[in-house]
This record gives C-alpha cells, structure tokens and sequence, in this order.
C-alpha cells in the first residue's frame, strides 16, 4: 500500500468554517483511502491567509520527521505561503500541491516550481499558473471536484427564492450582490446568504447593517440541504472562483445559477449551449440587477434553465473522478 501525507489546514472539519476548499479537501482523503491508499494526514495550525512564524513553525514540525522520498500532498492555502520551509524540503521530499486559488505571488511562483507535481481543481486555473510562472505544462494536472448526489429541490412559480452560499468576504462579492439587490426593490424576492461572518468581520458587519437579505452564518449537512431546498436559483457574485463548488452543488439539485463569469465557473455550469444558468461580468451590480430582473420576470426562462440545470445534474463528475485523477498524478510522482 502506497502511502501519502497529505498536509491540511488545521481546521478542516470545523462546521464553523465551511470553505470549497476544504470539502474537495475531505473528499479527496476519503477517495484516496477507498482506492487503496494510505493517507496520513497532517492538520497543521495557523492563520494560512496571513501566517506567521509560528504557523511556518507548526509546517516544519509537520514536515521535518517525513522520510526522504516520502509523497507528500499540501493544500495549496499552506504551501504556497510557505517558501521558506518547503523550499529546502523539496530536494529530499516529493511534494505536491493542490492549488485552490491562484495567488499571482512571487512566493507560490517558487513553491510550485520546486513541486515535483502540481494539481489544480479547473483548466482555468491550470492555464493560469502555468501563464503566471512558466511551469512546465506536463507537471500541471486539473482533477475536477465531483458533486455529490443530492435530491431535486422543489421550484416555486415565481422563482422568487435567492440564494448565495460562500463566506462573506470581498472575494465572494456580497458587496455586488446587495448593490444589485438595491435597485430591484420593486420586485418581489427574499434572498438568504449562507457562510462564515467572521472570515472579514468588519465586512460582514458593513452589509448586515443594509438589512436587504438574510445572513444566516454557516450551515452544514442537513441544514445547508434544507437552504438548497427552499431556494428557486443559487446566485455566485464572486470576484473569482477557480471552479466553483457552490455551482456544481446547486446543479445537482437541479437548481439554476446566477454567477459572475470568472474562472472556472463556465467549466462547473458545463460547456454546452444549454447552459443552466446566466453569466454576468465580475464586479458589475448593474449586470447582476439585469440578470436577476430577468430572471425574476420571465417564466418561460426560468422553466428553460431548470430543465438545463437538471440535464447537467446527469452529467456531473463524481468525486470518485476527482480521487482517481489524483491517484494517478500521486502514482508518478511515486514512481
């Protein structure tokens, strides 16, 4: 049996701090071990967005003890801020990283290129580093994350149910949407954000203030599947997105999506003419108001998009996929 370390942000499992990145992530581990490898995981504490020495730290003692050889997996939150402990291990460690989110960094610049292979979540993303940093392209791998099954959600007529699940933070583009929401008050909808507030505190704090939707904080298992329930289409007013989990998890219940076209959220909609969803420029609250009012307003559009999301539901990847593809990068590396 091949063994893998796979190194992850402590935290990964807390309810309190749902991410994409941290579902693929548990995903990922659990695939792996019903395949046949074994997965050492190592849950390294630290404020990954803004480390300090004691974060890089807690890294070297993760790494440090690993012997010469060894596979070693690293969520792309910790390694690529991490140049100053991986570096030097990688002349004795065969590291790989699954990169979430590009961060167009010097630093992550020379992490993947002393990675002896690198895994990204979309061909969006892999295009993008290997633009960024001139990684050779045979080294880069996309490994999509799969969907999990999920029953249909019950649509309304007037398709008046929105919402948008992610933390509330500037990346994720709350901001945009209730700009947008302003100037459509003269229609009929309720919208219900679902995510961490206290990612950017003082942010989240700025938009509650503006009473237009309902923040609900995270939610996790049955009460995220009961929010996905009651909603009539999901709206993803990111600044950017890699993939787009949120997508794929909407369109597995057969709910249509209202998205900024970034990333690789043209890739989790499905590159097909029947596209179930509308795709609005990123940062742009009037282009968002006009889709929403579009959709609020025209029946025959709605009935359109839901029969694409439920087609695309048939055709999502599983993450059995997703563990397979990783498998495979992990075994030549291996080797």
């Amino acid at each position: 049996m091949t063994t893998v370390h796979f190194v992850v942000p402590d935290g990964i499992d807390d309810p309190a701090r749902p991410s994409g990145g941290n579902t693929y992530d548990r995903r990922l581990a659990s695939g792996l071990s019903s395949i046949g490898w074994s997965v050492d995981e190592h849950a390294v504490a630290g404020f990954w967005s803004r480390p300090d020495a004691a974060s890089f730290a807690a890294l070297e003692r993760a790494v440090q003890p690993l012997p010469d050889g060894a596979v070693v997996l690293l969520d792309g939150l910790i390694a690529s801020m991490a140049r100053g402990v991986l570096v030097p291990h990688a002349r004795r460690l065969r590291l790989v990283v699954l990169v979430h989110m590009p961060l167009a960094d010097e630093q992550e610049g020379e992490v993947l290129s002393a990675a002896t292979a690198v895994i990204t979540t979309s061909a969006w993303s892999r295009r993008r580093l290997i633009e960024l940093y001139g990684l050779p392209a045979e080294r880069v791998h996309v490994a999509e994350p799969g969907a999990c099954a999920a029953e249909l959600a019950t649509e309304s007529a007037a398709g008046k149910a929105l919402l948008c699940v992610a933390a509330v933070t500037p990346l994720k583009g709350h901001d945009v949407l209730l700009d947008a929401l302003a100037t459509i008050t003269d229609l009929s909808w309720h919208c219900e954000c679902v995510g961490s507030l206290d990612r950017e505190p003082e942010f989240a704090d700025t938009l509650r203030r503006r009473s237009l939707v309902s923040f609900a904080g995270p939610r996790t298992g049955a009460e995220l599947d009961s929010s996905y329930a009651a909603a009539d289409v999901v709206v993803v007013p990111s600044r950017a997105e890699t993939y787009g989990i949120v997508v794929t998890e909407a369109l597995a219940r057969g709910i249509p999506v209202i998205a900024s076209d970034v990333g690789g959220v043209t890739e989790a909609l499905g590159a097909n003419r029947n596209r179930p969803g509308l795709l609005v420029p990123p940062e742009d609250p009037t282009a968002l108001a006009a889709a929403i009012r579009k959709w609020l307003g025209d029946a025959e559009l709605r009935a359109r998009l839901r029969q694409a999301a439920r087609g695309r539901r048939e055709s999502l990847p599983e993450w059995s996929r997703t563990a397979s593809v990783v498998a495979g990068v992990l075994a030549e590396v291996a080797r």
